[in-house]
């Protein structure tokens, strides 16, 4: 399994990347001149589908889904759900992939509510190539054997107190918009077969709910279960103040300290305890003097908890 994680922000280009980050997926698909043979056997060029045009016909759907788009973000961000809790989430987007309407050339959403974890979900969409009436026979190539098999993730887990302050509900919006979009572009395509490969893939889209991303791995339990067994590649976007297809990792480890003193009156007696409060506020601060040495891509940092709120009591523990 290739997991990508793709980076969406403001709609300015990174340096580096010579296409919008939303569209990434769709360089699986080159824009080649093909010959093919005529039906006097000669060989003709048939017509370039290119990756504009991919662009193009996925904006164009994602356009059209806009409004539904916003207010599934919207409904997830006014209702903040923890790691495992997300119920309202789960059920508004299960319920919008199944209300998505049904084109006129392809089935509706396979959509299974409660796949392997009680709030995460799965939805699948297939893409065969196969012709829509007898005389599309001559002008579809055949399918090649393996079908593609592309996953969207969708997360809407929320932090305590501050919500979705990461933006867990424009990870799914764009999770949604990135398959519908896919969708829409091999539904286009079926008006320009000329510019096929030949032996060109069936495609199965399929967007997996992935719950607890801030806290309990929701995704490491789907690995396990074997949620991503059978996909090829999987895509995600992340909201950020960068446009870049992907940003380097950084390995977390949490560590707890205890600090233990003495309980005594802070004006009666104060040389009868130990202050927990001030040990920990000097390695608070020696850690940040420690920055100094640290690597640039190294982060560390500090949550304090205190067990006792009297002013006037020296805190043991802390």
């Amino acid at each position: 399994i290739v997991i990508v994680i793709v980076i969406i922000s403001s709609p300015r280009k990174a340096e580096n990347n010579s296409s919008a980050a939303p569209f990434y997926f769709l360089r699986f698909f080159r824009p080649t001149i093909t010959m093919r043979p005529n039906e006097a056997g000669e060989a003709s060029f048939a017509k370039e589908v290119r990756l504009d045009e991919w662009k193009r016909w996925a904006a164009e759907c994602i356009d059209e889904s806009s409004e539904r788009l916003g207010e599934l973000s919207r409904t997830i961000w006014s209702h903040p759900e923890l790691a495992f809790e997300e119920h309202q989430a789960h059920a508004t987007l299960t319920n919008f992939f199944a209300a998505l309407p049904i084109s006129s050339s392809s089935g509706p959403w396979s959509v299974q509510r409660s796949y392997k974890l009680e709030t995460a979900f799965r939805a699948d969409w297939k893409w065969d190539w196969a012709p829509c009436s007898p005389a599309e026979t001559n002008q579809v190539p055949p399918p090649s054997p393996l079908p593609l098999r592309l996953g969207f993730l969708c997360e809407y887990d929320a932090l305590p107190a501050i919500g979705h302050a990461c933006g867990h509900n424009l990870i799914a919006e764009v999770g949604a918009a990135a398959a519908l979009g896919l969708k829409g572009a091999l539904e286009s395509l079926r008006q320009n077969p000329a510019g096929l490969p030949r032996q060109a893939p069936a495609v199965k889209i399929t967007v997996l709910g992935t719950p607890a991303e801030e806290d309990g791995g929701g995704k490491i339990d789907l690995i396990k279960a074997g949620a991503f067994d059978n996909l090829d590649v999987v895509f995600m976007a992340h909201p950020s103040q960068e446009d870049a297809a992907y940003l380097p990792d950084i390995a977390e480890h949490d560590v707890t300290v205890k600090y233990y003193g003495k309980t005594s009156h802070a004006a009666a007696y104060p040389w009868e305890g130990l202050n927990a409060l001030d040990a920990a506020v000097l390695a608070y601060n020696n850690l940040s003097l420690f920055r100094q040495q640290m690597k640039p891509t190294w982060r560390v940092h500090g949550e304090t908890f205190l067990h006792s709120y009297v002013q006037q009591v020296i805190s043991d523990p802390y």
